[in-house]
């Protein structure tokens, strides 16, 4: 729990704050690292929209970043988004759907988690439909593209690849792309403009750092003032975007995305997991070691880098790089609470 400054980029951008001022959000997926990183987003602007957050416990959330406890504008439903009855009455103007759990889903079996994930997508969308949204925005992730080819740098969102759908470990993504159809049949149907954002990797001082995420598991390491520990070989190459960045261009995405439309969201430098550790070293914990547990294996690494040209057309772009980024991160989560 820390009391976090504004974003570091201001949160004026291309007429955002005029065309959402007057709006009514309501968001599932609220209290996670989407989530928040939203809220501080809002936060910083001059005039926020009204935003009601889904969650299971609004004491349990409040309790832990009582930041969000006093804002006129945020407003609490408490329920389940894999439960219809959960979800609350009145209007809304935009629904973000950003409620699939991403620490511990991991641990649910395959089974739990596409149905969780698809029971969250329907109820969300059938809620847009019944408030009375005329926007919805689905967090997707860049898994729907399956394993992204070694010769292709950066994956566009015109590749049609996909998981293997007969993998019980493609649960998730497979999910996630039958997520995104149903989101296309409810425009269809419905005429609910909806817009996804395909999620790459991210960081912030939001973002856990004893789960699986390698560059929170790094910056975790650098605090406790362990090795910077490589669990593989450090050959995969990712890339890292801010949250701050990331609640920019979805929010921007939710009013100026094109309907019936996805977008890579994410960033396009590429770094592998090894570089990144001794980066984070290098900034963060020049006298640690870094330890890899693997050596490098023949052949080209794996890749998953957005193309984010299609973003780049609405005006985003990557503000924060990963330096500012990692620095920022671990300066907010060391310095005083």
């Amino acid at each position: 729990m820390y009391a976090r400054r504004p974003p570091l980029r201001a949160a004026h951008h291309g007429g955002v704050d005029a065309l959402t001022a007057g709006a009514r959000i309501f968001v599932t997926g609220g209290t996670g690292f989407f989530g928040r990183s939203l809220l501080r987003h809002w936060s910083a602007r001059s005039a926020p929209p009204m935003v009601t957050v889904l969650t299971r416990s609004r004491a349990a959330f409040l309790g832990r970043y009582p930041e969000f406890a006093s804002l006129d504008w945020l407003g609490f439903a408490e329920g389940d988004v894999t439960e219809a009855g959960s979800f609350p009455g009145g209007a809304f103007t935009h629904v973000i759907h950003a409620a699939t759990e991403s620490t511990i889903g991991p641990t649910l079996r395959p089974i739990e988690r596409y149905r969780q994930i698809m029971a969250g997508t329907e109820n969300a969308l059938a809620f847009a439909r019944a408030c009375g949204a005329g926007r919805f925005l689905l967090t997707s992730s860049g898994g729907v593209y399956g394993a992204q080819p070694a010769d292709m740098e950066r994956v566009p969102e015109t590749y049609c690849g996909m998981p293997d759908p007969l993998l019980p470990g493609s649960a998730y993504s497979v999910a996630k792309r039958a997520s995104e159809h149903l989101c296309a049949l409810y425009q269809d149907e419905y005429g609910l403009e909806t817009v996804v954002a395909r999620c790459f990797a991210f960081v912030g001082p939001d973002l856990p750092l004893d789960v699986h995420f390698a560059i929170g598991n790094f910056i975790g390491d650098a605090i406790a003032g362990n090795d910077i520990v490589v669990t593989g070989s450090g050959a995969p190459l990712r890339s890292y975007l801010h949250q701050d960045d990331l609640a920019w261009w979805l929010d921007h995405l939710l009013v100026s995305g094109t309907a019936g439309e996805a977008y890579n969201v994410g960033s396009d430098e590429a770094i592998s997991i090894r570089d990144l550790a001794h980066l984070v070293r290098d900034l963060v914990a020049p006298h640690r070691p870094v330890r890899v547990a693997l050596p490098l294996p023949p052949g080209p690494p794996s890749r998953y880098i957005p193309d984010i040209s299609k973003a780049r057309e609405l005006g985003l772009q990557v503000r924060v790089g990963l330096s500012e980024a990692i620095l920022s991160t671990y300066r907010e989560l060391t310095g005083p609470r």
